[in-house]
């Protein structure tokens, strides 16, 4: 269920695989997309479970409405209503927890345990292009987030050897943000999407960077749309609060 936790200095992150959860074939089991054709109650089920599963750090969750754009929103609590269509999000209420949803592009999850102030962004290949990572990081700042306080975390994504793509759209993102370019294992042209992350995050400041080393092509405990097209969605969950230590 949440495969990978961790704390420091009051940043809270956690990650998702695919099982513990309430979901039939071919979203087996933990799918926490609510958009992908799974039955909307075993999706509110696995939610709920996850939640649960974050701790007592962790209060109410907000989620998006991922559209494969560079919107962030500044929120303070879960939505009124439907998620807006923004893919980041960042807080500065200790607490809430904001969640990104993948099954092969990068979630980005960003805390300054200081200012107590976290931030979450989706990226995929047009997000990556369009720097949702730098928008957030600057939504952040305005909350009063220092990026050299900031600590970034990914979490599973298609690895670079995996990420097959034409030579033109590789050459385009290359353009936009440079060592990204790489091939697969079988030897055609890829995008390194972490790679290009990182060094989005190292650009605005960003020292403390950790990338996953989970690919979800590769991984069966994991979702990935690349291998299976019709599948769940995994999680990646970020708040600030509880000890600073």
């Amino acid at each position: 269920m949440i495969a990978q936790q961790y704390s420091t200095g009051g940043a809270h992150f956690a990650f998702t695989d695919r099982w513990g959860g309430v979901s039939a074939a071919p979203y087996e089991q933990l799918n926490l997309g609510g958009a992908v054709g799974d039955d909307p109650g075993a999706v509110a089920a696995n939610r709920s479970r996850a939640a649960a599963a974050l701790g007592p750090t962790a209060g109410p969750v907000v989620w998006m409405n991922q559209v494969h754009g560079a919107d962030v929103a500044v929120v303070d609590g879960p939505w009124p209503g439907d998620a807006a269509a923004v893919d980041g999000l960042v807080t500065a209420v200790p607490g809430v927890v904001l969640a990104v949803l993948t099954a092969d592009c990068t979630p980005v999850l960003l805390a300054d345990p200081v200012a107590r102030v976290a931030g979450a962004a989706h990226a995929g290949r047009p997000g990556l292009a369009a720097d949702v990572v730098g928008v957030t990081l600057e939504a952040m700042a305005g909350l009063g987030a220092d990026p050299a306080r900031v600590v970034a975390r990914t979490g599973p994504s298609v690895c670079g050897d995996c990420y097959e793509v034409p030579a033109a759209l590789r050459d385009e993102v290359e353009a936009l943000v440079p060592g990204t370019a790489t091939e697969t294992s079988w030897g055609t042209p890829a995008i390194d999407i972490p790679a290009g992350v990182r060094s989005q995050l190292l650009a605005r400041g960003v020292r403390d960077v950790v990338l996953s080393p989970v690919c979800t092509r590769e991984s069966p405990d994991h979702f990935s749309y690349r291998r299976d097209r019709t599948t769940g969605r995994l999680a990646g969950y970020v708040w600030t609060g509880g000890d600073r230590g």
